[in-house]
């Protein structure tokens, strides 16, 4: 057999040209699902020593029941506090509407609280008694409430309409990757072999190892706030303490967000008239959140890639800055390839796995190697 014919020079051209205007016009049109597609290949990256475990003991069922019985899990596992939340607003519903139907009548008492603030008490007042203290005022300014509540629940709705689906698609994302886990596996190897050589899986395994850490930085950090502000809450006599914990530890997720948690609960016990309990659970809540927030987490993260500690904090809050949620995973991962790229350019050792030599490969999904 004769030896295959060199491709031309512009052919090769021409095949490089049609595959990025391929690749441009795939982007565009997929742009609203980019989120979704991300947030299903974090998670499932996220998941994937635990769920070869799994697959390792049911093989049977690894084409279509456990991909399914995974994705279901995972779709629980957010749904879940959504839910807890619908439910305890629900409850509070009736309580609300009566509070609302008292104010119409009789206005809105002056809480006990305004008179002892160190500063602004006297403005409070005023503003009270010309917004709620009398049927008239507080009709007035509930009405006007409401009307704004009502302009903006349509945007709210078709916010969570627009929410829901990107949810649906990072499930199906999921679920597909899990299934074809190491398909995926063995062509983005072959496809960064052929792209950048060995560097391209140093660079894959670190970003894999940054992403880990960052969602196991989260899930234990988060989880560990919930559970301390839990406790707080119920010593300090927040209204439904697991509700307010359980929000804490998902907004824990984002920097900051934690905080604005623990304020919210500290407003609705000075609503309350519990002035030194409010300054209490704010106080503690907010001192723990923030020395965590910025010690340990960071610490958890940077601890995989070996990250300097200032870096994995840029890496979030620039993240989140830039990119929002997505950045969270985003920041770090670039840094550490960042990190990486300039030890090997300035000849220091290249750490991708918490040791000095470079570990095998693994590729997107850990797959055994023939």
């Amino acid at each position: 057999m004769s030896p295959p014919r060199p491709v031309p020079t512009d052919h090769r051209v021409a095949r490089v040209v049609l595959t990025l205007a391929v690749a441009a016009l795939a982007a565009w049109i997929s742009a609203g699902f980019l989120r979704a597609l991300l947030w299903g290949g974090i998670i499932a990256i996220a998941i994937a020593p635990l769920y070869a475990r799994l697959e390792a003991r049911w093989p049977g069922g690894r084409r279509l029941v456990l991909p399914l019985l995974v994705t279901a899990g995972v779709a629980v596992l957010f749904i879940a506090p959504l839910l807890l939340a619908v439910v305890e607003v629900t409850r509070e519903a009736r309580a609300l509407g009566g509070w609302l139907a008292a104010a119409r009548a009789h206005g809105v008492p002056l809480p006990a609280f305004v008179a002892s603030l160190p500063v602004g008490h006297d403005a409070v007042a005023k503003w009270w008694a010309a917004t709620l203290a009398t049927p008239d005022a507080a009709a007035d300014t509930l009405d006007r409430v409401n009307a704004a509540a009502m302009r903006h629940s349509r945007l709210f709705g078709a916010d969570v309409l627009r929410r829901t689906v990107a949810f649906v698609f990072a499930m199906l994302t999921l679920f597909f990757l899990l299934r074809d886990r190491d398909a995926v596996a063995r062509q983005a190897r072959r496809a960064g072999e052929r792209l950048f050589g060995v560097a391209g899986e140093q660079v894959a395994e670190l970003i894999l190892l940054s992403v880990r850490g960052t969602i196991n930085g989260l899930i234990l950090v988060g989880l560990g706030e919930g559970i301390v502000m839990t406790l707080i809450y119920a010593v300090g006599g927040v209204p439904h303490p697991l509700l307010f914990g359980a929000l804490t530890g998902i907004a824990a997720a984002i920097p900051l967000g934690a905080a604005v948690l623990i304020g919210v609960a500290g407003l609705v016990l000075l609503a309350a008239g519990s002035t030194i309990a409010a300054i209490a659970v704010a106080g503690v809540g907010l001192a723990f959140v923030l020395v965590v927030d910025h010690t340990l987490r960071p610490a958890l993260i940077g601890s995989t890639t070996r990250l300097p500690f200032l870096l994995v904090l840029i890496g979030i809050l620039g993240g989140v800055e830039t990119l929002g949620l997505i950045g969270l995973f985003a920041g770090p991962a670039a840094m550490a390839v960042l990190v990486m790229l300039w030890r090997e350019y300035v000849g220091a050792p290249v750490v991708t796995s918490g040791c000095d030599a470079p570990p095998a490969p693994s590729g997107p999904f850990p797959t055994t190697r023939a």
